[in-house]
């Protein structure tokens, strides 16, 4: 972990040229912009680049926020993007990751940290963030669909949607695992209750 002062914002209207800088970098013409899951799969697959990027930059405008921005020395170096299930249209369509029950829990469906600043502890620093930004918008639960390396090491192309261990050492509990696999790993529902009830 870094010596290195870490701050984090929620991704509203006055942040999207930080947001665009860690969604939309790359050379690839095709990005998700932490879209994927806010659409339905024909929605998605029928999108272009530029619409997936507009429902993103609209979504900044909305509250709460689609998601929340890391920074390191005043620049972004981090995203995670989470929201509430019942606004995740493919999530709740999901049948490799069904809902557990009827309690309104948000869900975390992204992590990005920019390359020369993995392995730092910003990907903790933004779940602990997640998890306040979450009660303090009323959520009671907090949700993750991370990977089981079972000891190996994910490919950071296969990291995005975090690690159980990254969960776990941030309170959640396995509850099950889901239907779905990546590069060959069982991913799980983790949960955090954020209220007694």
């Amino acid at each position: 972990m870094s010596d290195e002062e870490v701050e984090v914002h929620p991704a509203t209207t006055d942040r999207w040229d930080d947001v665009a800088t860690l969604l939309g970098a790359g050379n690839t013409k095709q990005h998700c912009w932490c879209t994927y899951f806010r659409m339905s799969s024909g929605d998605y697959s029928r999108s272009s680049d530029e619409e997936r990027e507009q429902l993103l930059r609209d979504l900044t405008g909305c509250r709460p926020a689609p998601g929340l921005v890391a920074y390191a020395g005043g620049e972004p170096v981090g995203w995670i993007g989470l929201g509430p299930r019942a606004d995740l249209e493919r999530l709740n369509r999901s049948r490799t990751i069904p809902k557990i029950d009827d309690r309104p829990v948000w869900s975390v469906v992204c992590f990005l940290v920019r390359p020369g600043h993995r392995r730092r502890g910003i990907a903790h620093t933004l779940l602990a963030a997640a998890v306040d930004h979450a009660r303090a918008e009323g959520a009671r639960g907090l949700e993750g669909y991370p990977a089981d390396p079972d000891g190996g090491r994910l490919d950071n192309t296969f990291a995005y949607f975090g690690t159980v261990g990254l969960f776990e050492s941030a309170g959640f509990r396995r509850v099950r695992p889901t239907g779905s696999r990546t590069s060959g790993r069982t991913r799980w529902v983790v949960r955090l209750d954020l209220d007694p009830d």
